[in-house]
């Protein structure tokens, strides 16, 4: 939980292109972000809002990342899920980072 907090601190001092971090004082484990469509893309001027779920098990296994805006593209399931490498079988419990992440999400919009 530590880590995972100076994680959050840190993106909060970094500026990711196009994400903006939306912070919960109340509960520091609900890290949601609004991530920008990027331009000469059908997401262009489009604002996305993606839920990071951490889970027990984390970070030994992957979070979940669900995008809550609705959202038609083909690695994102009707419930908002996505799915990407980074967050399956590439996902490495050694060398993570939530912007990273979130970042990984917005390129699949490219």
């Amino acid at each position: 939980l530590n880590l995972l907090l100076r994680h959050l601190a840190a993106l909060q001092q970094e500026k990711c292109d196009g994400v903006h971090i939306l912070m919960n004082e109340d509960d520091p484990l609900d890290i949601q972000a609004l991530v920008e469509g990027p331009t000469q893309t059908p997401y262009e001027g489009g604002t996305y809002r993606v839920k990071i779920c951490i889970g027990a098990e984390f970070p030994t296994q992957p979070p979940r990342a669900i995008v809550l805006t609705r959202i038609f593209h083909p690695n994102i399931s009707s419930t908002g899920d996505v799915c990407v490498n980074t967050l399956k079988r590439d996902w490495d419990p050694q060398n993570w980072s939530i912007g990273h992440i979130l970042q990984v999400i917005r390129c699949l919009l490219i």
